[in-house]
């Protein structure tokens, strides 16, 4: 298949590293594309979590993209001509999401530019957040009549509190890195030529710890904080459906896709 092909396979832009020992790296490299996850990308990272999962070499990952751009969001080409049940409804989409947030060992996100949509919720399904001092998060689905549907209305209300939450999901808003930071939604600022190294050296101190430990620790804090998670993303999930047949979705979509501004009529 051909690998440029808009609404092919895109596995090829997702690439595994071994930075340090015990430390494995996802990196997201689709410049051109500003990083937009592919639906092939989101079944790729769920496949390569899978494997570190059962690899015992391996004690903690962490996911990043480059030093200008995390993930701008989901491929909204792809959306627009696949259709709701070829992308967001995706069973094989939907279960990799579901095995990233279900991965066991520490999963650390190294953040530079913008994290929207899918690739904001990517960073949150981690374990926690290291950011350059360019990055952004948002979920701008709102502006082009969707909604966040990869986990963003349960995660980002996890993260930032309702109030904070409430205003990005409703407007579609970002937060710079120092609003982040301020909120715990960032453990630590860096120069975005450090972004990546710094993680992978967290990691490397996770990774001298017993595994067995950290692992149930990890467990534990996903009960804690977590603990009606999963019915949230099965509402997440019904939203989305209903959302997607709606008239302003498609209308948003193309809209985007036109370099236009929408004309939602609320159907």
């Amino acid at each position: 298949m051909d690998q440029t092909d808009k609404t092919g396979d895109q596995t090829d832009k997702i690439r595994l590293e071994r930075p340090a020992p015990h430390v494995a790296l996802i990196r997201i490299d689709r410049v051109e594309k500003k990083n937009a996850l592919h639906s092939s990308m989101v079944i790729e990272i769920g496949r390569l979590l899978d494997m570190l999962e059962a690899d015992d070499e391996v004690r903690a990952v962490v996911i990043t993209g480059g030093e200008t751009i995390f993930a701008a969001g989901a491929d909204i080409k792809e959306m627009l001509e696949k259709g709701p049940d070829g992308t967001a409804n995706n069973l094989a989409r939907v279960a990799a999401w579901r095995g990233i947030d279900a991965f066991k060992k520490p999963l650390i996100a190294a953040v530079n530019g913008i994290a929207f949509g899918a690739g904001c919720e990517l960073a949150m399904v981690c374990d926690f957040i290291v950011a350059g001092s360019n990055a952004q998060f948002g979920q701008p689905e709102v502006k082009i009549g969707g909604m966040a549907g990869d986990g963003g209305t349960q995660r980002l209300p996890r993260r930032l509190g309702q109030g904070v939450a409430s205003w990005m999901l409703f407007s579609g808003e970002p937060i710079d890195v120092e609003r982040a930071h301020q909120l715990g939604m960032v453990v630590e600022i860096c120069d975005p030529s450090d972004t990546a190294d710094r993680a992978v050296e967290m990691a490397s101190i996770i990774a001298e710890r017993a595994p067995v430990a950290v692992r149930n620790t990890k467990a534990c804090i996903r009960a804690a904080v977590g603990a009606t998670l999963e019915n949230g993303i099965a509402v997440e999930r019904d939203a989305i459906w209903r959302n997607n047949m709606t008239a302003d979705k498609r209308e948003g979509t193309l809209a985007f896709v036109e370099k236009r501004a929408p004309k939602f009529t609320g159907k």
